[in-house]
């Protein structure tokens, strides 16, 4: 059902665009924290409109594993970073923020890389894994969570771009897991699927680095970095290993509209100020403080 791919595709990007606005601003209400703490996400948890950000992160979430079944990886994860255009205009429209003319700009050229990607990508059912693809997944998990600990020093820009860098390779390793997962025969082999865990754990470790990313610089930083990092990984296994496909005579639009779609992802990291927050939490200090305005 290639429409229907189609479909969950828009849709994905739409749902992440109103999740990443509305996390934002709840991190923002939320003491910045300088260690790898699982609470975060409890604390986050108290926030309704963190609560509504993340069922609109899980739609798109959802939205995104249907397009896989069918959808090359680097397809599905350059239009992840589409939902960062979505944020921008919402941001501009509901929070009044202020966008560079250099930003305006990049986020052109995002949509643009995006269109070319959907130009050239072929529908196409994924190979499986196998075991040695599940270990993989395994050591990457710890990998991240390792780095993820040490990360969470760093302070404003340079802590969000790099905490965000580590989610995005967190959901990166989820969309691959979730790639062959969707073309799950049944429901019985879907849940004994070691990939089903590998997801759920590579989308929580995702979920909380991006919640201390938002925390340390503005949401665009954050979510550029998530985007740029997790978009390459993904895009390198899909073609090798998982039967990710392209239109024959368009791979020079292809590799055109996915450098063009990082190249701007990345840029948009140079626009970062960090958010303004009052006190800073002490390692056993839960207290919220009132928000500052996402970058």
């Amino acid at each position: 059902m290639v429409s229907s791919g189609w479909c969950f595709l828009a849709a994905m990007i739409v749902a992440y665009g109103f999740a990443n606005l509305l996390q934002s601003v709840a991190a923002a209400r939320t003491t910045v924290h300088h260690t790898f703490d699982p609470g975060l996400l409890l604390r986050l948890a108290g926030h309704r409109t963190y609560l509504v950000g993340l069922g609109c992160q899980i739609g798109g979430f959802v939205l995104a594993f249907l397009a896989r079944r069918d959808l090359p990886l680097f397809l599905v994860q350059a239009s992840v970073a589409a939902g960062l255009g979505v944020t921008a205009i919402l941001g501009v429209l509901v929070l009044k923020w202020r966008l560079p003319a250099a930003e305006v700009v990049l986020l052109a050229l995002l949509f643009a890389g995006i269109t070319a990607l959907v130009l050239s990508a072929r529908p196409a059912p994924s190979k499986q894994l196998g075991t040695a693809g599940s270990i993989a997944l395994l050591v990457a998990l710890g990998v991240i969570a390792v780095l993820g600990f040490f990360a969470v020093r760093l302070h404003g820009a340079p802590g969000s771009v790099a905490l965000g860098s580590l989610a995005g390779l967190a959901f990166s390793s989820a969309a691959v897991a979730a790639r062959p997962l969707a073309s799950a025969p049944s429901a019985e082999a879907f849940l004994a699927d070691p990939l089903f865990y590998l997801l759920i754990a590579h989308s929580i470790v995702g979920q909380l680095l991006l919640g201390l990313a938002m925390q340390r610089g503005s949401t665009t930083a954050a979510v550029a970095a998530m985007d740029a990092a997790g978009a390459v990984p993904a895009a390198i296994v899909g073609l090798l290993l998982l039967n990710d496909k392209i239109w024959p005579g368009r791979e020079w639009l292809a590799a055109v509209g996915f450098l063009v779609t990082l190249a701007a992802v990345i840029g948009l990291t140079r626009y970062a100020e960090p958010q303004q927050h009052r006190p800073v939490a002490r390692r056993r200090d839960p207290a919220m403080v009132g928000a500052g305005r996402p970058g």
